[in-house]
């Protein structure tokens, strides 16, 4: 049994809009159920601690709408337990996890690159031979990351994440404070990309990079496939 981290957003406004934002439901759903499922512990922190702010675009008024791992989620008492009292991601020993995974959500591109623990929790987990995950704006949460001698994370990998023609898609290229995909490629990644929309997850070793919520599943798949292979080589 493998100890995974999650880490979520704590950002809750978009940009000067006064319009909510925070993390997406099912991209922390999705891959929480396929981990617990494969019979791992996992973990849910946030940048700030407590109760980490959900995008309502991500919870579709109408439940029959809402993906089946978000109707688990908000189903399961003890999920919600976790959630609402989250521990801040200063206050988490990375040396204890096996691997980390961070949900996306507009909120995540405030907070995430500005956020000096996260990238030492990222960096160490990584250095340490653990597995590093990220779905849509979660590769945010990767800028700040570095290898032992001090190159980005991400420089010479093959990196995925919410485009920049998906960013101009939904009107908020203005609104964002930097374009995920174009920050990745200026670290020095191999940004690989999938249709606009269409579900597409990368995994270079042990990095693994999904491009939106519908690709939250496959990132999900790749993030076990590589902790398998990790935790077989240690």
């Amino acid at each position: 049994m493998a100890r995974i981290l999650i880490v979520l957003t704590s950002h809750a406004t978009l940009g000067t809009t006064g319009k909510p934002t925070g993390f997406f439901y099912e991209e922390l759903a999705a891959p929480y159920y396929a981990f617990v499922d494969a019979g791992h512990a996992v973990e849910i922190a946030s940048i700030a601690g407590g109760a980490p702010p959900a995008d309502p675009s991500s919870l579709d008024a109408d439940e029959s709408k809402r993906p089946a791992a978000v109707r688990r989620l908000l189903a399961d008492a003890a999920a919600m337990e976790a959630l609402a009292g989250t521990p801040a991601i200063d206050a988490i020993d990375p040396s204890g996890y096996d691997a980390v995974f961070l949900p996306g959500g507009h909120g995540t591109m405030w907070d995430f690159p500005q956020s000096v623990a996260l990238a030492r929790a990222v960096s160490a987990i990584h250095a340490r031979g653990g597995v590093v995950g990220a779905v849509c704006h979660g590769p945010a949460g990767l800028v700040g990351a570095t290898r032992t001698d001090g190159r980005p994370l991400v420089e010479g990998l093959r990196v995925n994440g919410f485009t920049d023609a998906e960013e101009a898609a939904v009107g908020l290229t203005d609104v964002v404070p930097f374009l995920l995909e174009s920050r990745l490629v200026a670290q020095g990644a191999r940004f690989e990309k999938g249709g606009t929309f269409e579900p597409f997850a990368v995994r270079d070793g042990r990095l693994v990079t999904g491009q939106n919520p519908m690709s939250s599943e496959r990132a999900a798949a790749l993030m076990l496939e590589a902790l398998a292979e990790a935790r077989a080589a240690a």
